[in-house]
């Protein structure tokens, strides 16, 4: 099945295609500019993977937690996308897409398998989850959450991977709440369209879909900015 994948939940822009084995993938820093640079991402993806859109026959995106913004450009070019083609979509948390790239990027693939991911969420606080890698996919060891860096919860055992900007924020208080028990620290990881496209590919083969109308994100959080007091 050829697929698109789109990620903007961070300050990246992220998209990915695949036509069987041959994938096409652009990942590049776009801050407040992913909007502008989707769409062109979005063809030139396509043509490295020898496609056009007419020959996708399904979309996924990173449905979140991360950026209020990112996440809305994802959702909206994604249903955009897909209602003018009549295909299904699957929306990946970004936590999740989080920890698979951190297996797809390492050097040792076990190294990642215990996966704490961990991403700034503004405001002083972080979007964390912790996951375990199986022969049969990963296991969800804790939910998405948000937390202030210093109130994340306990985690069982050593071995962990910390992977994602959460744990370079807030002078790392992240990574100290977790001394101990980390292997490795990967604090420049963040999600990916090829992770979100590995992610969806079972979905989409499973027929685990839905329609583009009800595609939403995953937020976590009610509010995007701290009032003048609470700044103060």
């Amino acid at each position: 099945m050829n697929l698109l994948a789109i990620d903007t939940s961070t300050d990246f822009c992220s998209v990915a295609a695949c036509r069987g084995e041959t994938i096409g993938f652009r990942h590049e820093l776009a801050g407040q500019r992913q909007a502008e640079r989707v769409l062109g991402m979005v063809d030139a993806v396509l043509a490295e993977a020898g496609l056009t859109i007419a020959d996708i026959g399904g979309i996924a995106y990173g449905a979140g937690p991360g950026s209020f913004t990112g996440l809305r450009v994802a959702c909206g070019v994604t249903q955009g996308l897909a209602l003018a083609r009549g295909i299904p979509v699957v929306g990946i948390g970004t936590l999740l897409a989080l920890a698979e790239e951190a297996t797809l990027s390492a050097t040792e693939k076990s190294s990642c398998e215990r996966t704490i991911a961990c991403i700034d969420a503004r405001m002083g606080e972080v979007y964390h989850a912790a996951y375990r890698k199986t022969a049969a996919g990963w296991v969800e060891i804790l939910p998405p959450g948000l937390y202030r860096p210093e109130r994340v919860p306990a985690i069982p055992g050593d071995g962990w991977a910390a992977c994602g900007g959460g744990f370079a924020a807030y002078g790392g208080a992240v990574a100290a709440h977790y001394r101990g028990q980390l292997t490795v620290l990967r604090p420049e990881i963040a999600p990916s369209a090829r992770a979100v496209l590995r992610l969806a590919l079972p979905r989409f083969a499973a027929g685990d879909t839905c329609d583009p109308a009800t595609a939403t994100p995953l937020y976590l959080r009610d509010k995007v900015a701290l009032k003048t007091s609470e700044r103060a």
